[in-house]
């Protein structure tokens, strides 16, 4: 029997590989040796592995699922030879849209329908990640399956979990988004106690013998049930830091309050211009104004400048700030708190647009004639001085009342605003105002009401601006580029999915809505008349979201498609540097490529890359703020336990019924358990009948239901029904 023969003093040491990193090995391995045969302790031998037999078995046979391995007698594997046609198998990019069984379903912006993974084959990916996965459709079923092949991008490393004391370790459970518990070594709880709320970072994502992930406690928080450290577990538990980095503070610590000389030298002086910003009553960072004067030298022409915050004139290229911004990529806006971008002596300070300053701007300028048609248009870097800061609410009272400051500019710019938004209209643009729900809030944060905030004219002017900037510098950029390509960075929206259009079109005709959908702009005359039968119905405003989810997602994209929802082939996000970090992409190629004979150009692969990330970090704020939403809707909820209130069937699941509160927009579940039979669902979940008494419910329906639960960790709201109504 030969002997193992010794490592030599330079081989390399044992290593333990994550499960991806070891199919690969164990498959190369194969293909390295296509006639030979090995068993799970041979494998290890000979790649020189730390892993385990059981880790090293679930590789193999996971190769065999993939139809990469044939197994044989004695526990043996050899490589297979007769591979089915590559078409069989594709690979895609996607993001883990996880469930509370450990499977999950991936996104793909190549495919119509979401892929199932089933737990098994999950490979450490987590909820929110962005993974390669190989997906196929097997025979008899209409849904694609997959597997993760690889985690390209991790949404998240650090969740807030409770942390429960053992003998020997202890384990912390998630409260969000992770199916496992993790272990923790008792040398790694910070102190923590028995059932206190603690910061988790997961160290190991394969599952060791106690079918758990492992970590180590980074953080305290306490023992759980304060709003704040509620809040703070929704933006860690989406991957949010909650500090910024030493570095990116001693940076923006170190950069000079006041405006260097020099600055008023290069940039074209606008002080004397009437400049105002308009914004929420709570905003800090205001990161836009309007400028507007009447041009003595041509009679009836009127130039408005766009004044955005001049963000990358601080924020430099690769330093400790640029990276902590991309890293976040985006402000996160909860019910009650904003975790900025940037740091507040950028965001609230230096780059804020306040009132009565100068501030460094970078400016889209657009000269209208008589008729409001833009007849000149210029980009460049600006100083201005804000004559006043406007809340939403007081422009909105002097455009109904016609005085106050500014009423004149203010008239003016509305109805150019009017024609701006007339004629997107006409070129097919989509006019989607989903409600926005909104919260009063006690002192120790508790919520006292629920509201539906109203959008006025005051809100659409400003819109209408910020729009032309961004698709007026897209398109500076996509012409500039036509005979050799600019790579830039776009935001793009694709047109709808075909099978969700027609399920949505069945959707809608319960209610009494035909929807043609035989072309794009076909479609997007449907969507609209949908939108003004809803201002006129209230019911009909159920349809708007489902409506929605038929839209493919807008994302950033150096590839541009157009974006569909507007109704602009060119249009990218130039607008809000302080709060979003492809606006600072956006500024820095377009600052390049401004001189007339300049031609700059990143790397398309390099920003690509960048636009993903972004994309997936606009997810995961998103889902932070929605979650936000309905920790607050259920914690108002708790308070109302008993009461009854009007709402709307507005889905159906095997459980039971989904119903949307009139007044608040809360949602909770009247279960078919309360019911008092069992209930089938019909034609694509539109509706649900009684087995035994031919009872139906269909989305739409008008009830009467009574709170009877709430479950704030889970953000569950249970009612049950008290009265159904004819439909309204």
């Amino acid at each position: 029997m030969s002997k193992r023969p010794k490592r030599s003093p330079g081989a390399q040491k044992n290593r333990k590989l994550s499960a991806t990193q070891l199919q690969q090995e164990v498959l190369q391995l194969f293909k390295q040796h296509p006639k030979k045969h090995f068993n799970p302790r041979q494998v290890m031998q000979v790649l020189k592995l730390d892993n385990n037999k059981d880790s090293i078995q679930h590789a193999l046979n996971t190769l065999v699922e993939t139809r990469a391995l044939v197994p044989l007698e004695d526990y043996k594997f050899k490589l297979r030879t007769d591979s089915p046609p590559s078409h069989q198998y594709n690979d895609y990019e996607g993001y883990i849209d996880m469930t509370r069984t450990g499977s999950a379903y991936v996104t793909c912006d190549q495919l119509h329908e979401d892929v199932h993974v089933a737990a098994k084959y999950m490979h450490g990916a987590l909820h929110g990640d962005r993974v390669r996965l190989r997906v196929w459709k097997p025979p008899g079923r209409t849904r694609p399956e997959g597997q993760v092949l690889e985690v390209l991008e991790r949404a998240s490393t650090h969740f807030v979990g409770t942390l429960w004391m053992h003998h020997r370790y202890a384990i912390v459970s998630p409260e969000m988004k992770v199916p496992l518990d993790i272990y923790v070594d008792l040398a790694h709880t910070k102190g923590a106690k028995d059932g206190d709320k603690v910061i988790v970072k997961i160290t190991q994502y394969e599952t060791n013998r106690f079918s758990t992930l492992e970590g180590i406690v980074t953080a305290v928080l306490g023992q759980a049930g304060s709003h704040d450290i509620e809040m703070k577990a929704i933006l860690i538990n989406n991957g949010f830091d909650l500090e910024f980095s030493d570095e990116a503070l001693q940076e923006a610590a170190e950069i000079p309050e006041h405006i260097d000389a020099t600055e008023y030298q290069r940039r074209l002086d606008m002080r004397a211009i009437t400049t105002f910003t308009i914004d929420p009553f709570n905003a800090k960072d205001f990161d836009d104004a309007l400028s507007i004067r009447y041009l003595e030298s041509e009679e009836g022409f009127i130039e408005v400048g766009v004044h955005i915050a001049d963000v990358t004139h601080y924020l430099k290229p690769g330093g400790p700030l640029d990276k902590e911004a991309y890293r976040r990529s985006t402000s996160v806006y909860l019910v009650d708190r904003v975790l900025p971008m940037l740091p507040e002596k950028l965001s609230n300070e230096l780059c804020s647009l306040r009132p009565h300053e100068d501030k460094l701007t970078f400016s889209a300028v657009f000269v209208f004639d008589k008729s409001y048609k833009i007849v000149r248009r210029w980009f460049g870097k600006t100083i201005i001085h804000s004559d006043r800061r406007f809340t939403y609410e007081e422009v909105q009272a002097i455009l109904d009342s016609g005085q106050g400051d500014f009423a004149e500019e203010l008239k003016c710019l509305n109805q150019i605003a009017r024609k701006l938004r007339k004629e997107r209209f006409k070129k097919g643009a989509i006019n989607f105002e989903t409600p926005e729900v909104q919260f009063r809030l006690a002192p120790d944060g508790a919520p006292v009401e629920v509201f539906v905030k109203e959008r006025k004219e005051a809100h659409m002017l400003i819109e209408d601006f910020m729009l032309l900037a961004n698709r007026e510098v897209a398109t500076f950029i996509y012409q500039k580029g036509k005979n050799q390509e600019i790579p830039f960075v776009y935001r793009v929206h694709d047109e709808p999915n075909p099978e969700k259009l027609e399920e949505f079109a069945l959707f809608a005709r319960q209610f009494g809505i035909n929807m043609d959908i035989s072309s794009p702009a076909a479609i997007a005359r449907s969507f609209n008349r949908l939108v003004e039968a809803a201002a006129k119905e209230s019911t009909l405003k159920l349809l708007e979201q489902p409506a929605i989810r038929t839209m493919a997602k807008a994302v950033y994209s150096t590839d541009n498609i157009g974006h569909y929802g507007l109704a602009f082939t060119h249009y990218c996000h130039f607008t809000s540097p302080i709060r979003r970090y492809s606006d600072v992409l956006v500024h820095r190629i377009l600052e390049q490529n401004l001189p007339a004979d300049a031609f700059f150009r990143m790397k398309k692969d390099k920003l690509e890359e960048q636009c993903k990330h972004i994309s997936l970090q606009e997810r995961k704020a998103m889902e932070a703020e929605r979650e936000s939403v309905r920790y607050k809707q259920t914690e108002y909820m708790e308070k109302h336990l008993g009461q009854e209130f009007d709402g709307v069937v507005s889905g159906l699941s095997e459980r039971g019924l989904f119903i949307t509160l009139v007044d608040t927009l809360c949602e909770g579940m009247v279960s078919f358990d309360s019911l008092g039979e069992p209930f089938r669902t019909l034609q694509s979940k539109l509706s649900a009948k009684g087995v035994f008494s031919g009872r139906q419910f269909k989305t739409g329906d008008v009830v009467r239901v009574r709170v009877v639960r709430t479950d704030l960790s889970r953000r569950v709201i249970d009612l049950e029904l008290v009265e159904e109504k004819p439909r309204r």
